[in-house]
């Protein structure tokens, strides 16, 4: 399984500016590709997700730019703008947070993506397997299933909070 966050420390800007270059890149190359734009609106949203590095919700995406801006977008550009990000894999979706994050990896859309949630400090690894791949497409074939989406969401302890002997 290869993890999207290294275990090397680093200082969190340089994560963040490494992060907010990739998932622009990514959303640049994607649009380019497909024919579709990067409006100024999703841009911001894929912007704030890659900067922040950790799972938001959608009003606190408002109140981020408001707070930036002076403005409180509407809440269904805020959505238009996640569905957008989400049907070009540019953000993942966790269902147990109803949070979004920015795609840390630029896998492919059929690949299962893995999030790895801390109980106690609430950081998030994105994860894929190629093992696990070929166990769901073993699982949907045997039982004539094709999926469509490919999430698990697994909670416990990262090894930063595991070492500290923190329990949820």
């Amino acid at each position: 399984m290869t993890a999207s966050r290294v275990p090397r420390p680093r200082p969190k800007k340089a994560l963040t500016v490494a992060a907010l270059r990739s998932a622009l890149n990514n959303a640049e190359d994607l649009c380019r590709r497909e024919g579709t734009k990067l409006t100024p609106g999703r841009r911001r949203v894929l912007e704030i997700l890659a900067e922040e590095g950790r799972p938001l919700g959608a009003y606190d995406l408002i109140e981020k730019i408001a707070t930036t801006t002076g403005k409180h977008p509407a809440p269904i550009s805020i959505y238009r703008a996640l569905d957008f990000l989400l049907e070009n894999g540019l953000v993942h979706r966790l269902a147990s947070r109803n949070a979004f994050l920015a795609c840390a990896h630029g896998h492919r859309h059929e690949e299962p993506v893995v999030f790895l949630i801390c109980e106690t400090c609430g950081s998030v690894t994105e994860a894929t397997s190629k093992a696990l791949h070929r166990e769901i497409a073993a699982l949907g074939a045997e039982s004539g299933f094709t999926p469509h989406s490919q999430v698990l969401e697994l909670t416990g302890l990262c090894g930063a909070c595991e070492g500290k002997g923190s329990t949820a």
